[in-house]
């Protein structure tokens, strides 16, 4: 029997879902977005901004456990990924990183469409207090290799495994994915606005790579690959960011 196939999502063996854990599902799907509205939007340059955003995101992420297993008292196990589900993610994250950094650097660098997303993001790393190397270091890496893998939690093993429950596999992916994007364009739409179709571009892309990412984990049973993929991705968006800040 194939890697895969032993691998299935353990959501299979649950019984027929409550209408209780769609409302979850909707609700962990939208509570991103207002999060991030609460703390890029609404407290932008308050004083109250760092405990927002501690407050947010652990509510955000404790919620799926608090609902499955606190509440609903179930008890998913963790698939272990072949070695072609963890080359497959790390080919993707290589993959996507590349073509970031050399849009970046060949198509963007000398361009006036950075120019006050620049300003922008100078003024938030310095809002944060990430003004120095190694503190921007420190928040790269928590990004690339923490908050990557709570991210898939979230969104591929929390968000899809239940959409699924409700829709099938291909709605499942479409929608955990637009889910995913929506808090982003928040995000972008602050530093991109005036270049819109930036925006849309860039939107679009997290919704594929989060596509991608559900995608792999329904064939691998594991988060082990989306999640080193995405660490590879962040990874190189934090890379961007520094020399964006830094004007190379």
């Amino acid at each position: 029997m194939s890697t895969t196939l032993q691998q299935e999502n353990s959501w299979q063996a649950t019984p027929p879902a409550p209408r209780g854990d769609l409302l979850a599902v909707i609700a962990a799907m939208l509570f991103p977005s207002l999060a991030t509205w609460l703390y890029f939007v609404a407290f932008a340059g308050h004083e109250a901004m760092h405990a927002v955003y501690s407050t947010v995101k652990v509510l955000q992420f404790a919620f799926p456990l608090l609902w499955v297993i606190g509440l609903r008292k179930r008890w998913p196990k963790p698939g272990w990924p072949g070695r072609a589900a963890v080359a497959t993610g790390l080919v993707l994250g290589l993959v996507i990183t590349a073509a970031m950094l050399f849009a970046y650097q060949s198509l963007l660098t000398h361009t006036p469409w950075l120019d006050a997303p620049i300003e922008q993001i100078r003024a938030k790393v310095a809002e944060m207090g990430l003004n120095t190397p190694l503190r921007f270091a420190a928040l790269a890496l928590f990004y690339s290799v923490i908050h990557s893998f709570l991210e898939e939690y979230y969104w591929r093993w929390y968000v899809f495994g239940e959409l699924r429950r409700f829709t099938g596999d291909a709605a499942a992916i479409g929608l955990s994915s637009l889910g995913f994007m929506a808090h982003h364009v928040i995000v972008l739409g602050l530093y991109f606005g005036e270049s819109w179709w930036l925006t849309v571009l860039l939107s679009l892309s997290v919704a594929v790579g989060g596509g991608l990412w559900a995608w792999l984990y329904r064939r691998s049973g594991s988060l082990v690959g989306p999640w080193l993929s995405h660490a590879l991705v962040d990874a190189g968006i934090m890379a961007i960011g520094y020399l964006m800040i830094r004007g190379s």
